[in-house]
C-alpha cells in the first residue's frame, strides 16, 4: 500500500501546484469563468456549451473550479443541456488523463520507484482498490484527476475505468447543473444545498469504503 500512496501523493502535489498557480495568478477565477459564459451566451448558447466542455476537459492539466463550472453550466444553459455539457467535459478530462498516463505512466513509475517489485505492488494494489477509489473520488478536489491518471499508469482495463468514471462523473454533473438551473443570483440556496449534500454523501461513502478496506487488510495480514 505504501508505494501506491507515494505515487498518489506525488500526483496530488502536481495537481495542487497547478491549482496554486491558477489561484495566485488570477487566471481562471470564478469571476473570469462567469464573465466568459455570460459573453458566450450573448453570442450563442451553444458557445456556452463549448466553453463549459473545454474548461472541464482541460481540468486534467490546469486546475479548474469543477463544481462551480458545472453549477454555472446549469445556470446559463438550463437543464438538461447544461448537464450534457458538464458530463461531456468531465468525461473528456478522465479519458485524456487515462490515455496520457497509460502512454507515459510507466516511465514515471520507473523514475519514482526503482524496484520492479514495488512497481508491481502499486499496480496490483490499485487494481484491487482502484474501482472503489474512482467511484468515490468526487469526495475531494484533485482526487478524480489523480485516480484517472493512476488508472492509466497501472493499465486498468479501459472499459472498467470508463464505466467507473461514468458512474462518478455523470450523476455529479447532472445534480450540480440541475441545482444551478433552479438557482439565481438572488436565490443561490438550491445550488448551495446540492453542493453540501453531495459532499456529505460522498464523504460518508468514502469513510465506509476506507473502513472496510482497512478491515480487509487487517484480516489478510
Amino acid at each position: 500500500m505504501k508505494p501506491l500512496l507515494v505515487i498518489i501523493g506525488i500526483l496530488a502535489l502536481v495537481f495542487a501546484s497547478t491549482f496554486l498557480l491558477v489561484r495566485f495568478s488570477g487566471v481562471l477565477s470564478v469571476e473570469d469563468i462567469t464573465y466568459w459564459l455570460e459573453n458566450a451566451k450573448e453570442l450563442n448558447p451553444y458557445y456556452v456549451f463549448a466553453v463549459v466542455v473545454l474548461l472541464l476537459a482541460v481540468d486534467i492539466f490546469i486546475a479548474v473550479p469543477t463544481l462551480t463550472t458545472c453549477v454555472l453550466s446549469g445556470y446559463f444553459l438550463g437543464f438538461p443541456l447544461g448537464g450534457l455539457s458538464a458530463s461531456v467535459g468531465l468525461m473528456l478530462a478522465g479519458v485524456i488523463g487515462y490515455w496520457i498516463s497509460r502512454a507515459y505512466g510507466e516511465r514515471m513509475l520507473q523514475i519514482i520507484i526503482r524496484s520492479e517489485d514495488k512497481r508491481e505492488e502499486v499496480k496490483s494494489t490499485f487494481r484491487k482498490y482502484g474501482l472503489g477509489m474512482i467511484l468515490l473520488s468526487r469526495s475531494s478536489p484533485i482526487f478524480p484527476e489523480v485516480c484517472a491518471c493512476m488508472a492509466g499508469m497501472t493499465k486498468m482495463r479501459f472499459l472498467k475505468f470508463f464505466a467507473a468514471w461514468c458512474a462518478n462523473s455523470i450523476p455529479y454533473a447532472l445534480i450540480a447543473t440541475f441545482s444551478g438551473s433552479i438557482s439565481s443570483i438572488n436565490n443561490p440556496k438550491p445550488a448551495i444545498c446540492a453542493v453540501i449534500g453531495m459532499y456529505l454523501v460522498l464523504w460518508l461513502a468514502w469513510s465506509v469504503f476506507r473502513k472496510r478496506k482497512y478491515q480487509a487488510a487487517d484480516q489478510s495480514g
